[in-house]
């Protein structure tokens, strides 16, 4: 039987769980290599050594962040030539370890986490190799242009490798006035074009608060985002968090 990667858009407001939530699959016994740039890996550790601690040697992170500082107009600007992008780009192609990502195969699960900090990082990209463009609107183009072809690269059937990408919630509204949330990256024209990638697009959701908080994974679609998955009849509405990921995965290689 030939392998079929799954490929994930995996969303959800801020602090509902999302990052944590691999630790399912790493107890399920996959191999995470995760492109960080939220410094997330830290969370999904935390619980791994609870969990499933003979498997935390399994968590791969590598990260990818600009650094920041005042420029002489106390504007806040990356310091030096912005790399966080483009080394996040080399590394999808060869890991540090000179293995290949589109080739890791069907123990493995590469993460991006998150789109939306990449977004950003891709904004100061594009901004540092067109500096003397005297429209900002070309800096966004070319960020989300480069966001993009990214996400096109990930979801090929050239990439034989599981995908996670994990996004924050943008919320717009449509020409009728309602809201609808989209997969946050840089801009608001990128998320509506984003699900066309992905087969499975899944929302993380928290409610209440303190110890009666309650965090669940979405899989069909709520009257804001329109959610989907490849096993709409195998998989159930609504997920336990700790466990949801594993079980969406199981469903889904059948």
């Amino acid at each position: 039987m030939s392998f079929d990667p799954i490929k994930l858009l995996y969303i959800g407001n801020s602090s509902t769980g999302k990052t944590g939530s691999l630790v399912s699959l790493v107890e399920a016994g996959y191999i995470i290599g995760m492109i960080d740039f939220d410094n997330g890996v830290k969370v999904l550790r935390y619980f791994a050594q609870h969990r499933c601690p003979d498997k935390v040697k399994n968590i791969r992170a590598l990260p990818f962040r600009d650094e920041y500082g005042l420029d002489q107009m106390n504007r806040l600007k990356v310091k030096g030539q912005p790399r966080a992008f483009a080394n996040a780009v080399k590394a999808t192609q060869e890991w540090d370890d000179k293995t290949k990502p589109a080739e890791w195969g069907e123990n493995h699960i590469f993460v991006v986490d998150s789109l939306s900090t990449m977004g950003k990082a891709a904004h100061a990209w594009a901004e540092s190799i067109n500096p003397s463009a005297k429209e900002p609107r070309t800096w966004f183009h070319g960020a989300q242009q480069a966001i993009e072809n990214y996400i096109s690269m990930l979801t090929s059937p050239l990439f034989k490798t599981h995908v996670i990408v994990i996004s924050h919630v943008d919320y717009v509204e449509d020409a009728s006035g309602m809201q609808k949330g989209f997969a946050s990256s840089i801009g608001k024209a990128l998320g509506p074009t984003l699900p066309k990638y992905f087969n499975n697009l899944i929302l993380a959701e928290s409610s209440g608060s303190g110890k009666n908080t309650k965090r669940v994974i979405k899989t069909l679609p709520t009257g804001v985002i329109d959610l989907k998955n490849e096993a709409p009849f195998m998989i159930d509405e609504s997920l336990p968090l700790d466990s949801g990921l594993a079980t969406i995965f199981s469903k889904l290689k059948g």
